[in-house]
């Protein structure tokens, strides 16, 4: 029989687990999939956060075991998160997450929720795990660069004369159904992983399983070109809306996958304890997400598709593209990534593309606040998190 008192401290982590999921779905995952459509008037506020919470929850249960199994034990050394620490970690990021979702202002939460947990876990007596930050910081370097120099060329296609825009809308359809056929779903998969559609569709055609998987593949971007060429056709305008709305969709989904683990990935290490599997996990992190996107999202949706940038249709689906391929990557290799900085460069590079072509810009004063949030969020977390938990053991202890 578990113990009442590891049952009660578990409990105050799930807690603590909870609030991070809303403040993500209020901030992160909530604002902005949903923000470059809404800055293109293709929806309302209201109905991007309801949207984004319903879809939030789906990426969170088919796709969030990664990213928590490296929240859970890949951050620190020699040791496992301890409830105090998990407790600690989860509620220090969870604060500063809500601070920006509350000051108008995009706190990363990846990197205030893997701060936190590397402080908590140092305290404890853990070692870095420098090879795993090195894949994390390869991944948030490279992020900006990668996100605004694709969402610059996609821009620039669309605005380009020598191909005209119906075809660069369905060719883009083409690449979108191209990473759709390939991204892991945990139903789809065994039990301790994840796989594609065109992998599902390799096991039922004959031959060789690559051969299946470019079957697959191209027959998913099929899907994808003809009914975009059908509708780019009949309706240019309407085409290019549904289309942008489909890609903040994606992004939405995408955005549960990758962020969930951010909330529920302290508990792991404790949930055997209580003999709960990690999918009893995302579904309760899931929640959380579409809890704090129906609740608190709104705000940051208005904040990131207004603030800082005048977006059109064109730059939207510039800036959902890339943030779409990028977060999908993230979560296949199980890093965890801030949607605010996949989504933000993006919306950059698009804006350059603009700006270039006399259309709206940036602004530079919004983007140096923000990239300094997100700096002062990583550090702070660690040191905030390392002397929290010095401090409750001396008092406890």
């Amino acid at each position: 029989m578990v113990e009442f008192v590891t049952v009660a401290t578990f409990l105050v982590a799930a807690l603590a687990s909870l609030f991070m999921a809303w403040s993500i779905g209020a901030g992160s995952s909530g604002s902005t999939p949903f923000a470059p459509a809404v800055g293109a008037n293709a929806i309302s506020v209201m109905r991007a956060g309801f949207l984004v919470g319903i879809l939030g929850f789906a990426g969170a249960v088919l796709q969030g075991a990664n990213v928590s199994e490296t929240m859970g034990g890949d951050l620190i050394g020699g040791v496992a998160l301890s409830p105090m620490a998990a407790t600690i970690a989860l509620i220090i990021a969870a604060t500063l997450v809500a601070i920006g979702v509350f000051l108008g202002y995009p706190i990363a939460t990846a990197f205030t929720s893997t701060g936190a947990v590397i402080g908590a876990g140092l305290a404890m007596g853990g070692t870095p795990a420098w090879a795993t930050y090195t894949e994390i910081a390869a991944m948030w370097i490279l992020t900006p660069f990668v996100g605004s120099f694709f969402a610059y060329v996609i821009a620039r296609a669309l605005r380009e004369e020598p191909i005209p825009e119906r075809y660069v809308i369905v060719g883009l359809a083409g690449v979108v159904g191209l990473l759709i056929a390939n991204i892991e779903f945990a139903i789809l998969g065994p039990p301790d992983g994840g796989a594609s559609l065109a992998e599902t569709a390799s096991a039922m055609l004959p031959g060789s399983v690559l051969a299946g998987i470019v079957a697959g593949s191209l027959a998913m971007v099929v899907l994808w070109m003809v009914p975009t060429a059908l509708a780019v056709r009949n309706d240019p305008a309407r085409a290019q809306r549904r289309f942008l709305l489909v890609m903040g969709g994606l992004v939405a989904f995408s955005a549960g996958g990758s962020q969930v683990g951010l909330a529920i990935g302290p508990l792991i290490p404790m949930s055997g304890d209580v003999g709960l599997p990690i999918t009893a996990l995302l579904v309760g992190g899931g929640v959380g997400l579409l809890i704090g996107s129906w609740t608190g999202a709104p705000r940051m949706i208005k904040a990131i598709s207004q603030d800082y940038s005048s977006l059109g249709p064109r730059r939207s689906i510039a800036a959902l593209i890339p943030s779409f391929a990028i977060a999908q990557a993230a979560v296949l290799f199980g890093i965890p990534v801030s949607f605010n900085e996949i989504v933000v460069s993006s919306i950059i590079g698009s804006g350059y593309a603009a700006a270039g072509a006399g259309g709206g810009g940036v602004s530079a004063r919004k983007m140096g606040l923000t990239v300094l949030a997100w700096f002062l969020s990583l550090v702070g977390s660690i040191i905030i998190a390392y002397g929290g938990y010095v401090v409750i053991d001396l008092i406890l202890f």
